[in-house]
């Protein structure tokens, strides 16, 4: 429930505190005092867009905070948790918005700066608002469906639908696009199913270019291999006058007869000795090669003419040769999913049958929660707004099936349903649509029976009526705050009234009033004591002049 409101420069208010208590509060105040400001206020808390002109003039910046006591509201303290805005204990969540002369805004739960949006989302939790103009929209088919749907509370079905719906419309969408997509595809098949062929033909396996490219190398340079090598080895060890062998062999003796005189030679004599025997190691390995060199120039012509071809097939697209081979598998990979398109779309044609049928099964039983619904809420409406003074007031809940056969012409989010309100209000007279027969004050009353009655599915532990009463009067408006302090046995209730037989009914009354020096405006908020009650409850029944009659009738208001 709400148990604080701050407001400092909002408007025409510098500075308000206002404490809130269980069961009904009202609030009431001349004409132009600003009766509703508490609950604008409230409605910036709770994430509506804010304006550069809610800055009261000369300030800087406005400040609101509502204050909600959540100890019971296990929704909303799961919600903070889940956004790591839960504080201990787990009794209180403070909303705050803070709002520059500029109209740029911050906002803040329980401390900590958030996005807008999730005041709008923790304020769901916390309040729920009906504004004078509500009954304005009763008159439409979709907020129809919406009231008819909250009393029922069937939100599996509703999801339930919506998913179909929504797996039905997507499944649509890869459909069109397949079938858009399909000629151009074709051609693309065409081009890949060539690409494909020629390099099949061509069969180049992982790691061929590479040893292509080794064996190319080898025989474009095969005189300079075997004239380089023969050189080598004649050097190394086949010139008979003069070879490396020869010289370090000598060497390494002179030097191993000198390490026996002298010990520090010794580890040159290794040295020149380990150099010995690899030096023959190489002059073999040297001699093998070359022995093994094969160069014949028909493997030549072959190896020159596949190498070719893999840089022109990689030059052709655009990529290195070596990842001709992982190229090929892919477009191989894509050519197989191409041809696969009727396939698919046959597959997909089939899902959305299937799809659409389950969508249809789940409408069907939203659709007979709904009628059921519908029938039980007609007979609360009709019994309410009979006790509203519209003693022969009939209400009926019309719901037509649009498209209950499995075709998909008329597939909705919201299942197949149209819901119309129909009303009689005079005897004899047949039901017809409710904005056809009924009149503004007329509708205020159906839309504020509906509230009434649908209170009790909301799990909102606050519900702010403001100037919902508006073309009532006499016995109507004691019905309607007798309503509203029923409902206020279960849910905290704020209501903006202009009613004396809806003020008296308040276990809490604030009084709003507006204050001026002739140069500044301010609006204050009080508390009425009992007394203070008696006051305005008889200014309420007969305006400025107050009246030991309107007194009494004041008290008798309060007493009942």
């Amino acid at each position: 429930m709400l148990l604080q409101l701050n407001i400092q420069n909002f408007a025409i208010v510098r500075s308000l505190d206002v404490d809130w208590q269980s069961g009904m509060t009202t609030i009431t105040g001349e004409t132009g005092a600003g009766k509703s400001i508490a609950i604008d206020a409230l409605g910036l808390c709770l994430g509506e867009r804010a304006t550069t002109n809610v800055v009261r003039p000369n300030s800087k910046k406005a400040e609101l905070a509502a204050t909600f006591e959540i100890q019971k509201n296990i929704c909303a303290q799961k919600w903070l948790a889940q956004h790591d805005l839960l504080i201990e204990p787990n009794n209180e969540c403070i909303l705050r918005r803070v709002i520059s002369a500029e109209g740029r805004s911050r906002s803040y739960i329980n401390g900590s700066q958030v996005p807008l949006v999730q005041l709008k989302e923790i304020g769901q939790l916390l309040i729920n608002i009906h504004g004078q103009h509500d009954h304005q929209l009763i008159v439409k088919s979709s907020q129809q469906c919406k009231l008819v749907d909250e009393y029922a509370d069937h939100k599996p079905l509703i999801d339930g639908v919506k998913h179909y719906y929504q797996q039905w419309h997507k499944l649509n969408k890869e459909l069109t696009l397949l079938q858009q997509n399909k000629q151009q595809r074709e051609a693309q098949q065409q081009l890949i199913q060539y690409q494909v062929s020629e390099l099949d033909e061509f069969a180049l396996q992982e790691g061929e270019f590479q040893t292509l490219e080794d064996d190319y190398k080898r025989h474009a340079n095969a005189q300079n291999l075997l004239d380089t090598t023969l050189n080598s080895l004649q050097t190394l060890a086949e010139n008979e006058q003069f070879n490396v062998l020869d010289l370090l062999r000598q060497c390494s003796d002179n030097i191993n007869g000198l390490a026996q005189l002298d010990s520090r030679l010794k580890n040159i004599a290794n040295i020149l000795s380990d150099s010995h025997i690899q030096l023959e190691e190489a002059s073999n390995d040297l001699t093998h090669y070359y022995q093994e060199l094969d160069l014949d120039p028909q493997a030549y012509a072959l190896i020159e003419e596949r190498y070719s071809t893999a840089l022109q097939l990689a030059k052709k697209h655009s990529l290195a040769p070596e990842k001709l081979v992982s190229f090929h598998q892919a477009l191989k990979q894509e050519l197989t999913t191409l041809s696969n398109d009727d396939f698919t779309i046959s597959t997909i044609i089939e899902d959305i049958s299937k799809t659409q049928q389950l969508y249809h099964d789940a409408a069907i039983s939203l659709s007979s929660s709904r009628i059921k619904a519908a029938k039980a809420l007609s007979k609360l409406i009709t019994t309410s707004m009979q006790e509203l003074n519209m003693p022969h007031g009939q209400f009926n809940i019309h719901i037509e099936q649009i498209n209950t056969g499995n075709d998909s012409v008329n597939l909705s989010v919201n299942g197949f349903d149209k819901v119309d309100f129909q009303v009689s209000i005079n005897p004899g007279q047949a039901l017809e649509a409710m904005n056809k027969v009924a009149s503004g004050g007329e509708l205020s009353r159906i839309s504020l029976a509906m509230q009434v009655i649908l209170a009790d599915k909301i799990i909102t532990p606050t519900l702010i009526f403001d100037e919902v009463d508006v073309g009532i009067s006499g016995p109507t408006a004691a019905m309607v705050g007798k309503k509203l302090q029923q409902l206020s046995k279960n849910t905290q209730v704020i209501c903006v009234t202009h009613l004396p037989q809806v003020a008296c009914k308040g276990h809490q009354q604030l009084f709003v009033s507006k204050l001026t020096d002739g140069e500044h405006t301010e609006t204050k908020v009080t508390e009425l004591s009992e007394q203070s009650r008696i006051q305005e409850i008889a200014r309420l029944l007969a305006g400025d002049k107050i009246s030991e009659h309107s007194l009494a009738n004041a008290q008798e208001l309060l007493a009942s």
